[in-house]
């Protein structure tokens, strides 16, 4: 069986939670290699929001760059990649996905992924959002990002961080066609 294999970027907006999340989902696929990047500010906020080492993160992921690696293979369009999530997604790396400005690699594997037709979903953490967001947004959707806000839902009736947490990533991973038992789809109200 191939292996997929998913670039996992963590950029300096709140929302650790999510990014350990999803690295501790794909760590127990076999079928999937991980290739994470940090950028500086999301390894401060990682370590601020979790309280654990950047480090517990990487021994996690089957690769790990360095944000400022630009000859790292994810660089290239030659390296086969199953599609890309950058989770928390700060508003100043979507805006320069959304401009095509590859200035590190965090960017740069994000234009790769939108110029070689994979997926590349930013889960965007910032709120309120002004009209020049919500045009960077608009045109990264254009050029084929997937745009998934962090915002919660709670019709599943969360009794926990936990379980909102859980659910958001089970939907992240739906958007790649990764099956899992995170979230369950919704089958409408039930009467109590």
């Amino acid at each position: 069986m191939k292996k997929k294999n998913i670039i996992v970027a963590v950029t300096g907006a709140t929302g650790a939670l999510y990014a350990l999340k999803l690295v501790d989902y794909l760590a127990t696929r076999s079928d999937i290699d991980v290739s994470l990047i940090v950028s500086d500010n999301g390894k401060l906020i990682f370590e601020h929001e979790t309280g654990i080492s950047i480090n517990e993160l990487y021994k996690k992921c089957d690769y790990v760059y360095e944000n400022d690696d630009l000859s790292a293979p994810i660089a290239s369009g030659s390296f086969k990649r199953s599609g890309m999530i950058i989770i928390p997604c700060s508003i100043k790396t979507m805006s320069a996905i959304a401009l095509s400005m590859a200035s590190n690699l965090i960017i740069r594997a994000a234009d790769v992924n939108l110029k070689e037709k994979m997926p590349l979903v930013i889960c965007l953490r910032e709120t309120p959002l002004h009209l020049g967001h919500l045009k960077n947004l608009s045109r990264l959707a254009e050029i084929g990002g997937i745009v998934f806000p962090l915002s919660p839902s709670f019709y599943h009736k969360p009794k926990s961080i936990e379980e909102i947490v859980d659910f958001t990533v089970g939907r992240v991973l739906d958007l790649l066609g990764i099956d899992n038992e995170l979230s369950r789809p919704y089958t409408g109200i039930e009467e109590e």
